[in-house]
C-alpha cells in the first residue's frame, strides 16, 4: 500500500476564538466538525415559515470573521455574485472560502482582501478550479498563490462534488476513484487507504462542511423549496452540507407551484435559512433560462485585476469596487449602472431556455 504524507497545512489553529478543529490523529476540520454540524442542523426549525428577508439582513446574520463559506455555481453559472457583493461591503476576515470551480465570486473577494486586508480577508481556500476558463486564468488567484498568501486544499471536480456531497450525508469522507497515483495525492488533505473488501488502494476524500453555503437559484418559494434548471453545479449538495444557507432567486413562486411538480425541488426548505427574490442576482455570470454572462464585464473586471498582478497598480482595481461594489446600496443600484442593452443583451444570448415555474 502506498504511504501518505500527511499535507503541512493541516494544522490546528485559532481565528477570533473560532478554532480550526483537529480531529485527533492530525486532521483538521477547516470549519465545523461533522457532529458541530449535525448539531446545528438538528437545532434548526422544520416547519414551513416565511424565510424572506434582504441580502444584507442575510449577510449580516450569518457572515462572521473566520467561517468556512461554500460558494455555489460553477464557474460562470449561477455564482451567487449579489451576495459576494454584500459580503465584500460587510467586511469579514480570516474567511475559509469552499467551492467546487468558480471564477468571479472568489476573484472578488480575493480583489477585496487586496484593497483593505484589514476589512476582508481569505485565509484558506479548498476548491477544483478557481479562474476564467476560455479567457485566462484568474489573476488575483495567482496573484495570491505566488505570493502565499492563502493556504490551498486542491481537489478534481468530482472529488469537491464528493466532499459537499459527504457532509450533505452526515459522513465524515467518501472513497473515489480519482486522485490515487497522481500528484492529486500531494496538493491535497485526502487520505489513501486499503480497501477493507478488496485490499486494493482506495482514495478517500474528507468531506466539507461549511459554516454558510451561498447559492442563487432559478426559482424558490417563500419557504425555501428551490428549482434549478440547467446544470445543478453541486448545488443542492451545499446547501445540505453547510450549517446554515442563504439563497438568492431569480423568482420567488407561490408554494402551491412546489406542490404542483414536487420532484422538481432540487434543494428543499429545511435546508435554506434565508431567502432572497433578486433577479439578475449572477451577473455578470449566467442563469439558465433568464440570461447569459456578460464577457465584456468580466473581461473589463479582469483586465483591472491583471493590471494590479503585473504592476502592482490597484487604482484601476480600486475604481472598479468604488463604482461597482462600495458605491452601491444594493444589487439593483449595481443593476442600474448598466445600460438597458447590456441586459437586454444577455437575456436574447440566454434564449429562453426552457423552465417550469407555474
Amino acid at each position: 500500500m502506498k504511504e501518505r504524507v500527511q499535507s503541512p497545512i493541516s494544522r490546528v489553529s485559532s481565528l477570533d476564538g473560532k478554532q480550526i478543529r483537529d480531529c485527533g490523529d492530525g486532521f483538521t476540520w477547516w470549519g465545523p466538525t461533522p457532529e458541530e454540524a449535525r448539531r446545528a442542523v438538528v437545532k434548526k426549525p422544520k416547519g414551513l415559515m416565511d424565510k424572506r428577508t434582504t441580502i444584507k439582513e442575510a449577510v449580516n446574520k450569518y457572515v462572521k470573521d473566520g467561517i468556512n463559506i461554500a460558494i455555489g455555481g460553477f464557474v460562470n453559472t449561477r455564482p451567487p455574485v449579489a451576495i459576494v457583493h454584500e459580503i465584500i461591503r460587510k467586511g469579514a476576515r480570516d474567511l475559509t472560502l469552499s467551492f467546487q470551480s468558480n471564477s468571479i465570486c472568489p476573484e472578488l473577494l480575493a480583489g477585496a482582501m487586496l484593497l483593505n486586508h484589514d476589512h476582508l480577508s481569505i485565509k484558506r481556500v479548498e476548491l477544483a478550479w478557481w479562474g476564467y476558463e476560455v479567457i485566462g486564468i484568474a489573476p488575483l488567484f495567482r496573484h495570491l498563490c505566488s505570493n502565499s498568501m492563502i493556504e490551498l486544499d486542491d481537489y478534481t471536480n468530482y472529488g469537491m462534488s464528493a466532499r459537499f456531497k459527504a457532509a450533505a450525508m452526515g459522513v465524515e469522507f467518501l472513497p473515489v476513484r480519482d486522485h490515487g497515483g497522481a500528484d492529486m495525492e500531494l496538493v491535497n488533505r485526502g487520505k489513501m487507504i486499503q480497501s477493507p473488501f478488496s485490499g486494493k488502494n482506495t482514495y478517500l476524500v474528507p468531506a466539507c462542511y461549511p459554516d454558510l453555503g451561498i447559492l442563487n437559484v432559478t426559482a424558490a418559494d417563500m419557504h425555501g423549496n428551490c428549482r434549478i434548471f440547467g446544470a445543478h453545479c453541486t448545488c443542492p449538495e451545499i446547501a445540505m452540507a453547510a450549517c446554515n444557507t442563504m439563497v438568492t432567486a431569480e423568482q420567488l413562486i407561490p408554494n402551491e407551484n412546489i406542490r404542483t411538480y414536487p420532484n422538481l425541488t432540487e434543494i428543499p426548505y429545511t435546508a435554506v435559512d434565508a431567502v432572497i427574490e433578486q433577479r439578475f442576482a449572477s451577473y455578470p455570470g449566467a442563469c439558465y433560462g433568464n440570461y447569459w454572462f456578460d464577457m465584456e464585464h468580466i473581461l473589463m473586471f479582469r483586465s483591472a485585476s491583471e493590471e494590479f498582478r503585473k504592476s502592482g497598480n490597484k487604482d484601476p482595481l480600486k475604481k472598479y469596487y468604488d463604482e461597482y461594489i462600495f458605491g452601491c446600496e444594493n444589487h439593483d443600484e449595481f443593476l442600474s449602472k448598466l445600460p438597458y442593452k447590456t441586459l437586454k443583451k444577455i437575456r436574447d444570448m440566454d434564449g429562453g431556455q426552457p423552465m417550469i415555474l407555474s
